[in-house]
């Protein structure tokens, strides 16, 4: 059964504190290096902060230099959509949770093997658990 999720800006903004509701809902960014999960180094899962899938683990967590939270592969490839952002005068690829729609961050395609790939994602729009990951 699919989670009851609020369904206007107002609902989500009773959910979210106010950083939150602007990068998940409104697209907004977190200045570089700002994040409580940038330099985060604990074991377990990140999920998304507004529907609380599972999105990412520390074990795919690696530090890109970039100043936001780094991962090369989400923990299955179905839990994220990837859309075309023309904003800011540039041509990216948005990052949004499959779930709830949630924008978290871009991919680039400039990170380590074995993908290559760079999710550079928001740490307001994450949620984390401690896990012991193998």
């Amino acid at each position: 059964m699919k989670k009851q999720l609020p369904d206007n800006d107002d609902a989500w903004k009773e959910k979210l504190n106010p950083e939150q509701f602007y990068i998940t809902r409104q697209k907004g960014t977190e200045a570089a290096f700002s994040g409580k999960f940038y330099n985060h180094k604990e074991k377990g899962i990140y999920n998304c902060i507004c529907c609380g899938q599972v999105l990412f683990s520390s074990s795919n967590k690696y530090d890109s230099g970039s100043g936001w939270p780094s991962y090369w592969q989400p923990i299955e490839s179905h839990v994220l959509n990837v859309n075309q952002d023309k904003s800011h005068g540039m041509i990216r690829n948005e990052v949004v949770c499959s779930e709830c729609n949630a924008h978290l961050g871009h991919v680039f395609e400039d990170g380590p093997l074995p993908t290559g790939l760079r999710y550079c994602i928001n740490s307001a729009s994450l949620g984390f658990e401690s896990k012991d990951i193998s």
